[in-house]
């Protein structure tokens, strides 16, 4: 079941989860919006816009870098590429000092890691069928996701006690707090992080060879397939019902993920540590669940696993939307909603894999990217807008747990494809 091949893909999962655990979720947004822009509830509605903006441009992007990776054959070298824009942008951030006078610098960095992050992770995905037996698809996948909010949590640890300190417990690395260089020193420690664990898939993950297609030919193969590949799409129904129903759940966690850690801070006062705190017991209950449900997902399929964990994302944020006041409450129900996070991504990509023709994957999975962030723009845009509006993240959170609802009703209408069964 685990393979040399396999081991290394996952742990590509742990080196970039430091960017979507640092970055783009919990410490970034909350140090733009109360640092950077000066005013948590509207830098959280701007941040949001700008999200929204990068998902709009991944969108476009993805099916062409697909159906580039696709015909040119080889995708390790443009996985390298993007993962490399990825990681300077990342550290980059850390040169971002306090003052509104970086806001829009802060903003086209954070866009540009989100956007080659993106693009990269569609590459990534598609190469889950190279890596794995189809029987263990989705264990392998779950095992990758759990990986991955472990080295999440593992870099945010690192943070905690050697960059920003606990409490009256110093960091072991003692840095000027003047311009907060605790917090920014993370930022960079995220980039560094990734680029370090990225390595393994780079040296043990088998690779297609080369077509006899150049770059630009395939390039311009894949513009010409990006019609043809929605047509199909289209007709095939189970696959229209899925990618419909994924781009809208998804379209709520990504929300929910670039608005977390500044809804914390917002509404239960939360300092970086505590956000690293409450970031931390998120993540292992995410990665446990991810893990423990991978299971489910290889015996009752991806579709059943989907639904009950977008049943209990929807409940545990019901409960926090109407029931939780203080910051233990939220912090205990926060966890429990975190259980639930990475069944939903993981099962969507095993779904997507078995759906999409073999020979295409990378193409497809460019599509999955560009349905998920043409619809992940409106999500931020729509909780900025509602936040701005009543100026509390509330009626923002309340817009995710609609998504959820929806995105369940059209997964519910997919019709699950037969696998082998594991062994």
């Amino acid at each position: 079941m685990i393979t040399r091949k396999s081991s290394a893909w996952a742990i590509f999962d742990w080196g970039n989860s430091a960017i979507s655990t640092i970055i783009f979720t919990f410490v970034f947004p909350v140090y733009f919006a109360k640092s950077i822009f000066g005013d948590e509830t509207l830098g959280s509605a701007q941040w949001s816009f700008a999200i929204g903006i990068a998902g709009l441009a991944t969108a476009i992007l993805a099916p062409l870098v697909g159906g580039m990776a696709d015909h040119y054959g080889p995708r390790k070298p443009l996985l390298a590429l993007l993962c490399a824009f990825t990681v300077t942008a990342t550290i980059g951030l850390s040169l971002m000092a306090p003052g509104v006078y970086w806001v829009m610098p802060a903003l086209i960095l954070a866009g540009l890691a989100t956007v080659t992050f993106e693009l990269g992770q569609s590459i990534y995905n598609s190469m889950l069928n190279d890596v794995s037996e189809p029987q263990y698809r989705g264990r392998v996948s779950g095992i990758a996701w759990g990986l991955g909010y472990f080295g999440g949590l593992s870099c945010l640890v690192i943070a905690l006690f050697g960059l920003i300190g606990l409490g009256d417990t110093p960091p072991l690395i003692p840095l000027p707090k003047e311009g907060e260089w605790p917090v920014r020193a993370s930022f960079a420690l995220a980039g560094i992080w990734m680029a370090i664990f990225i390595l393994p898939l780079f040296l043990f993950c088998p690779d297609r060879g080369r077509t006899a297609l150049s770059l630009s030919q395939s390039a311009n193969r894949g513009v010409g397939e990006v019609i043809e590949t929605l047509k199909e799409l289209w007709q095939d129904r189970n696959m229209r019902f899925f990618i419909i129903g994924s781009a809208i759940y998804r379209d709520g966690l990504i929300t929910l993920f670039a608005i977390g850690g500044l809804y914390a801070a917002d509404k239960f006062g939360m300092s970086f540590a505590d956000i690293l705190i409450f970031a931390i017991g998120l993540n292992v209950m995410s990665g446990l669940g991810a893990m423990l449900l991978s299971i489910l997902d290889d015996r009752a399929g991806p579709k059943t696993t989907i639904l009950i964990s977008l049943a209990g994302l929807t409940l545990c944020g019901l409960t926090i939307l109407l029931f939780i006041d203080t910051k233990t409450g939220f912090m205990i129900t926060a966890m429990m909603l975190g259980i639930f996070i990475g069944p939903a991504q993981s099962s969507g990509r095993v779904m997507m894999a078995r759906l999409s023709p073999i020979a295409e994957q990378t193409r497809y999975f460019g599509f999955y990217a560009m349905t998920g962030k043409a619809a992940a723009f409106t999500g931020p845009i729509i909780y900025g807008t509602l936040t701005s509006l009543f100026h509390d993240q509330n009626a923002g959170l309340a817009s995710i747990l609609g998504l959820w609802v929806i995105g369940a009703v059209f997964i519910l209408l997919v019709r699950d494809k037969d696998v082998p069964k594991p062994r």
